[in-house]
């Protein structure tokens, strides 16, 4: 057995396995470790938003999001055959929802952003695929116990059913989700407010399925629920309280009582598949990072999952959180960096918290909230708040604060053709091995010169159109020149790919 890596991540779900991805491409050793034998296949999120999406395109994963969306397109074909129900109209139409108020296509802006319908499990398999083919080791059935921070690591013991185990690692990463173990032993805050609603989502059968249409959220006086777009799957919210025991079994019995009162309609539950219920608890960590000890993910925030924004939340944190600590490791850039990972991801969990409170807010039955909510719908009607909110929601307003006056810096840039020599390419194509990008538009490749000397972490590309673009790993922009300028390249390349000498010159490459 190994007895030391440089990181230790503890969770294998979507979160953990993308930052072991994230890392393995960025030349660190990863070791994983799971307290389950097997993924759950519990009824998770349905879709993922755009910028994970992008995160995973950019690792090798497009053909198995088609692969993934494709079998959900299936399911909500029988989905249609079975109930009727007009899903093609749906779609055309609409991509997502605010509290159940549509957000429309024909307002937004970079439309072909948009979420993948694909469903947890299959998001989990494809992960897990793109670990294996990277080396990656996951041990399961791995009870973390205890670990102690040193001044040089992390000394991580487990318990198994084969006995105890320990490791030493650089860092330990924990990915355990909302009741995370390694965020309670760390001893992170995590303030928020308490829980007020009970949550349920589930696959059943049910005698009259079409009893529950039309598809979409359904605003009763006693909760919400939503029926499809797959066969089976019913989401309820239940207003009345949070569940007075969260780990108990989800029963039928306990489905049907709560679909008839809240829907008010005569149905009964024949067989429930699977079924998880949990509350509205609203926490976010002071900082995502206690020395040798950091958090991503569920663990780092808990919210509602309106708009199903908590999964793409935490695999944006990988994304942020992998090529940063990878660099740090390889010796590359100084510790500090790990700073940024705070600095950029909690503002981002402030928003969604926010956003999903509010959602909460508009849909409780009382006529204050009913009375907001018709406002808000109103507004909704106003193609620019209809943009608005849909940026929130698809995570594309997000902006990283890099100090820069031009709005393009600190934003996350979509996949694009580029026209490169010849042919044209994807530039997430060039991304695929982790690297950064320079797209150069420069006279005489100014720019590509500039970055060569310093670092071969960055892919430098010729364009024949500018600006100039400085591009990290995770699709983040970090710097872009003005015509045929590169002022504030070299501040970028050091801030970002190379250490600054103590006379603040940049290290050469090589040296």
């Amino acid at each position: 057995m190994k007895k030391h890596v440089d990181v230790v991540i503890v969770g294998a779900g979507p979160v953990g396995l993308l930052s072991a991805i994230e890392l393995t491409l960025g030349g660190a050793r990863v070791l994983v470790l799971e307290r389950l034998a097997v993924a759950s296949m519990a009824m998770k999120a349905m879709s993922v938003g755009p910028l994970a999406c992008e995160a995973l395109r950019r690792r090798g994963m497009t053909a198995a999001i088609a692969t993934e969306e494709a079998h959900s397109f299936a399911a909500m074909a029988r989905f249609t055959a079975q109930t009727g129900a007009d899903l093609r109209g749906r779609a055309s139409k609409f991509s997502g929802h605010f509290a159940g108020l549509l957000i429309r296509k024909d307002a937004q802006k970079e439309s072909e952003r948009r979420a993948y319908a694909v469903g947890q499990h299959g998001l989990e398999a494809m992960l897990a695929e793109r670990a294996h083919a990277l080396g990656i080791e996951v041990r399961r059935e791995r009870d973390v116990t205890r670990f102690e921070q040193q001044v040089d690591g992390v000394d991580v013991e487990w318990a198994s059913p084969t006995g105890e185990g320990h490791i030493r690692c650089s860092y330990l990463v924990g990915c355990d989700g909302g009741r995370s173990l390694i965020r309670k032993m760390a001893g992170f805050d995590f303030p928020g407010t308490a829980p007020t609603s009970t949550f349920y989502q589930v696959i059943a059968e049910i005698d009259h399925p079409e009893r529950l249409l039309p598809i979409g959220w359904r605003r009763t006086s006693d909760g919400v629920f939503s029926y499809g777009p797959v066969p089976g799957r019913l989401f309820m919210l239940d207003f009345s309280g949070p569940p007075e025991d969260r780990q108990a079994p989800v029963t039928l019995e306990e489905i049907e009582a709560v679909l008839r009162r809240i829907s008010g309609v005569d149905v009964r539950v024949k067989a429930l598949t699977s079924g998880s219920r949990w509350a509205d608890n609203t926490r976010l960590v002071d900082t995502y990072r206690q020395g040798r000890v950091l958090l991503a993910g569920d663990a780092a925030h808990v919210h509602s999952p309106f708009g199903g924004q908590g999964l793409s939340l935490g695999l944006v944190d990988a994304a942020n959180l992998g090529w940063k600590l990878a660099a740090v490791i390889r010796g590359e850039m100084p510790e500090s960096l790990l700073d940024t990972y705070t600095a950029e991801r909690r503002p981002v969990a402030v928003a969604v918290l926010a956003n999903t409170l509010a959602q909460a807010a508009i849909l409780r039955p009382d006529p204050q909230s009913g009375a907001m909510r018709e406002l808000v719908a109103n507004l909704m009607q106003l193609d620019d708040v209809n943009q608005l909110i849909s940026e929130i929601m698809r995570g594309l307003s997000t902006r990283y604060d890099l100090g820069s006056e031009r709005d393009a810096v600190g934003r996350l840039t979509g996949d694009r053709p580029i026209n490169h020599g010849n042919a044209e390419v994807s530039l997430y194509d060039l991304m695929q091995d982790g690297m950064g990008v320079l797209l150069d538009a420069s006279t005489g490749a100014k720019a590509s010169g500039i970055v060569a000397v310093g670092t071969q972490r960055v892919c430098c590309v010729a364009v024949d159109a500018g600006p100039s673009m400085l591009i990290r790993p995770d699709a983040c922009i970090a710097w872009t020149g003005e015509e045929n300028s590169t002022d504030g390249l070299e501040d970028a390349l050091r801030r970002w790919f190379i250490p600054a000498r103590d006379d603040g010159s940049m290290v050469r490459s090589g040296q």
